[in-house]
């Protein structure tokens, strides 16, 4: 049986701490949420994730894939992990790191269906509106942080999809710090539609000479279509990088001894080596971002083994 709108209202009262601000819906399944905490701005270092929930009680989206909830879910919060991205440009147009940014802003997908178990909170947060009320995390997680870059070392920061938003918050500390290395941010999306950030980071490049935005699609006609004009195939960031393109686009040497790259998004694209008894090392099929860095001489960061590899798990 549905619970009443008393039960509800107090279970809101009881879980939930923050206050969605502003929604901004780039496209039908892509919005960036600015959420406001109500203990205040939460601490954390750029590149650093924590969890947002809402109730199984919740309303979902039209349209996505159907639920059946059992008595013992009803009460209970659906909580995941995202990185805390960063609007990169307030409203004049000035740099906006995100230590003088009172609002959180996540930078999020829809997920419609899934194989298996339906997805659950997704379709929950897009059936939000501006003044709706969500819980926040208290804690912050995670070392995937500008904390080893050298202010003359060229930085790479390397994503898939909305796997951008903690590479945004980095490369802003950076500029807010006056990085004297090159910062290049690549993000690769299926369609362009899906660059939600993009005239920002066009801002940037012309504020930022040292700054370079790159994005490339998979699924335009141009990536699809051998008949089309412009026709270049599917753009993925292994190729860009083995190519050499990137090198040339970036306009620095992507060298593991003058270099940092980050890696944030798809686990297809960041290809953690296989762990297995076997002391060769096995990399997954197809190959991912860490076997081609690694053959160029690139070394995995690692608690007490610092490299020039970073990226954050959360599967």
């Amino acid at each position: 049986m549905p619970l009443d709108s008393a039960s509800i209202m107090e279970l809101r009262e009881t879980h939930y701490n923050a206050t969605v601000v502003e929604i901004h819906l780039i496209h039908s399944e892509l919005a960036l949420f600015r959420v406001k905490r109500d203990a205040g701005p939460l601490t954390f270092s750029p590149g650093q994730y924590t969890v947002l929930g809402l109730g199984y009680w919740e309303p979902r989206l039209p349209e996505t894939q159907p639920e059946s909830l059992t008595p013992e879910l009803e009460h209970k919060l659906i909580k995941r992990a995202y990185s805390i991205s960063c609007r990169l440009l307030d409203s004049q147009g000035t740099l906006s790191p995100t230590a003088t940014d009172e609002l959180l802003e996540f930078y999020i997908a829809l997920v419609r269906r899934t194989a298996s178990t339906p997805p659950a909170l997704t379709p929950r947060l897009f059936a939000l509106k501006e003044g709706d009320r969500l819980h926040v995390g208290d804690h912050v997680h995670g070392h995937y942080t500008v904390d080893p870059i050298d202010s003359d070392q060229d930085v790479f920061f390397l994503a898939t999809g909305t796997g951008e938003a903690p590479h945004n918050a980095m490369a802003v500390e950076l500029l807010a710090r006056r990085h004297r290395g090159r910062i290049t941010n690549v993000t690769c999306v299926r369609y362009r539609r899906d660059l939600g950030y993009l005239k920002k980071h066009r801002a940037l490049e012309t504020l930022y000479p040292n700054y370079r935005y790159i994005s490339l699609t998979t699924r335009e006609p141009e990536n699809l279509d051998p008949q089309h004009p412009d026709y270049m195939g599917k753009q993925y960031l292994q190729e860009l990088v083995e190519s050499g393109e990137l090198e040339r686009e970036a306009g620095a040497q992507l060298d593991p001894k003058s270099a940092q790259v980050y890696l944030c998004g798809s686990p297809d694209m960041i290809g953690v080596p296989i762990r297995t008894h076997d002391p060769a090392k096995r990399y997954p099929v197809p190959k991912g971002m860490v076997e081609v860095l690694e053959q160029r001489g690139f070394r995995v960061d690692q608690p007490h083994h610092p490299g020039n590899i970073h990226f954050e798990k959360y599967w």
